[in-house]
């Protein structure tokens, strides 16, 4: 075959194939922001938007969701990230570079000839395998009093001891239950303020003051009532208004609002926290009774507060209960004061359901949110351990995983083996990338550590970043929830497979303008 004609097939399969290669190049570039972060030496990620503003963390989510990203597979990945972070609450970072080894090696082996059916057909089976060994695999945690905890909330927390104490602190009073109830997420008790003290407490905070400061600025052995609503009269339009039975209609409402409000002050209400805005009228009887009262409560901490003291949350129509029957709406707690340093309301000794709040503190505005970001990762990763138990982490497990999912090759037909290899060569992916993290040749450490698995028979051998020898994950206690490896396998498969049944690209037309190009039409004369 002459050089011209080599040429010319050459140009054929980079056409055939330029779907397939440019959102692979988009994947790997998403994945490539990201992969930097990998492990304990890894290093932050400096974001910044078109005003200057600047975020800089070590958060593999925060750099997904908020870096710029317009290529479809890129966005495709981006929203992997998502539901990843959504269902576990971390994981990103090693989904992330999963998914874009596993593109990246489908799309190798499609070039060299391998058909993208049998490609997938071996991605499936291999990631079938390393799923099914996760579950075999991982060791379950002993309740929320269990040790091993406290080593993952330090290895998710990013080596922060102080957050890695708060967070567990706030598993062992949330209690195994209530970590097991799938509605729940410990993340979500993590507040994180600026000049705060670290601190975790059975309660809730209100990141809202009270509404006047004539109001208590404190209340004990409290009845609270929790408004989803405005606390304001009923409203009437302007059209109805106008007429003589709307104007009597009106005055009807005056007065019903102010008989609901005198009921709020005769059931004993000390605390009212309300959804929406008050009505100044409301503002001024509730203060002359001593009721705190906080508007503009989020729908997120109304929820918390209400499950918290066993409130039922109400309506404003629904004021014109009889006092008794309003009365049942009243949640209760020990107290109820304002923090005028932080400026927040607490809630705390709610007779409901047990609400641990886990405050963490930060010296400077700059940091808050990356303090609050490292919380939420350790305290969704102590969850996700409860749920499904650990595994050793630094890359350990999906090496063993690696040699065991290549003995599938003699299992599968033909040349689907070679979508097999793709998924050993991800398994091996993040191990590479926190030894190269570490400053350390990867290919060197993979054979080290490969051989030192197979000789000692142990899955938990992986490298120490520090002096660069083999150690035991579990002595290190360097220690990963399994359900986090488990959603980044299946992660990394479904886009991997996604993206590699992607034959061709063709842009959409853009159907507002041809939604007013059929309108002129319709409009002319033709």
């Amino acid at each position: 075959m002459s050089l011209k004609q080599q040429a010319a097939q050459g140009s054929d399969v980079d056409e055939r194939l330029s779907a397939l290669i440019t959102n692979s190049n988009a994947i790997r570039a998403i994945a490539s922001s990201v992969e930097g972060t990998l492990g304990p030496k890894g290093l932050d990620t400096m974001l910044v938007d078109k005003f200057g503003e600047v975020v800089i963390t070590n958060d593999g989510v925060t750099i997904l969701t908020t870096m710029e990203a317009n290529h479809p597979a890129a966005k495709m990945m981006i929203n992997v990230a998502k539901s990843q972070q959504a269902e576990i609450g971390d994981g990103t970072t090693t989904a992330a570079v999963m998914a874009g080894a596993l593109v990246s090696e489908g799309v190798a082996q499609v070039i060299k000839g391998v058909p993208v059916t049998r490609v997938i057909e071996g991605i499936r089976a291999g990631v079938t395998r390393a799923l099914e060994l996760v579950r075999e695999k991982a060791v379950p945690i002993n309740g929320a009093d269990d040790p091993v905890l406290r080593q993952v909330a330090l290895i998710a927390g990013r080596e922060h001891e102080d957050i890695a104490e708060l967070v567990v602190g706030a598993a062992r009073m949330t209690g195994g239950i209530k970590l097991n109830d799938p509605s729940f997420k410990l993340s979500e008790t993590i507040v994180a303020e600026e000049g705060a003290e670290n601190e975790v407490f059975m309660g809730v905070i209100i990141n809202r003051e009270r509404l006047s400061k004539h109001m208590p600025k404190e209340v004990l052995n409290v009845k609270i009532l929790v408004i989803d609503d405005a606390l304001e009269p009923e409203e009437i339009e302007d059209e109805a208004l106008a007429t003589e039975a709307g104007f009597a209609r009106y005055q009807e409402l005056q007065e019903q609002f102010k008989a609901n409000l005198h009921k709020i002050v005769d059931i004993g209400t000390k605390a009212v926290l309300v959804d929406r805005g008050v009505d100044n009228f409301a503002e001024e009887v509730l203060t002359d009774a001593g009721i705190l009262v906080v508007q503009r409560v989020s729908n997120k901490e109304l929820r918390k507060a209400a499950e918290h003291t066993g409130a039922r949350p109400i309506k404003r129509t629904g004021l014109r209960k009889e006092p008794a029957e309003l009365a049942k709406y009243l949640g209760k707690a020990k107290r109820v004061y304002e923090d005028e340093k932080l400026e927040h309301i607490r809630i705390l000794g709610g007779r409901g359901k047990p609400i641990a709040t886990v405050l963490v503190g930060a010296a400077t505005e700059e940091v808050v949110g990356e303090r609050e970001r490292i919380a939420k990762d350790a305290a969704a990763s102590v969850q996700a351990s409860v749920k499904g138990g650990v595994v050793p982490g630094g890359g350990a497990f999906e090496l063993a995983l690696a040699r065991e999912v290549e003995k599938v090759r003699e299992g599968v037909r033909g040349m689907a083996a070679y979508g097999v290899d793709c998924v050993v060569e991800a398994l091996k992916r993040p191990f590479s990338q926190i030894a190269a993290n570490a400053g350390f040749n990867p290919l060197e450490k993979i054979g080290d550590v490969v051989a030192a698995q197979v000789k000692e028979g142990k899955d938990s051998l992986a490298l120490d970043c520090d002096t660069g020898d083999v150690a035991d994950m579990f002595e290190l206690g360097v220690v990963d929830p399994a359900l986090v490896k488990l959603y980044a396998l299946k992660a990394a498969g479904e886009i991997a497979e996604a993206i590699l049944r992607i034959d061709t690209i063709i842009k959409k037309k853009a159907e507002a303008a041809e939604k007013n190009n059929h309108n002129e039409f319709e409009g002319s004369d033709f």
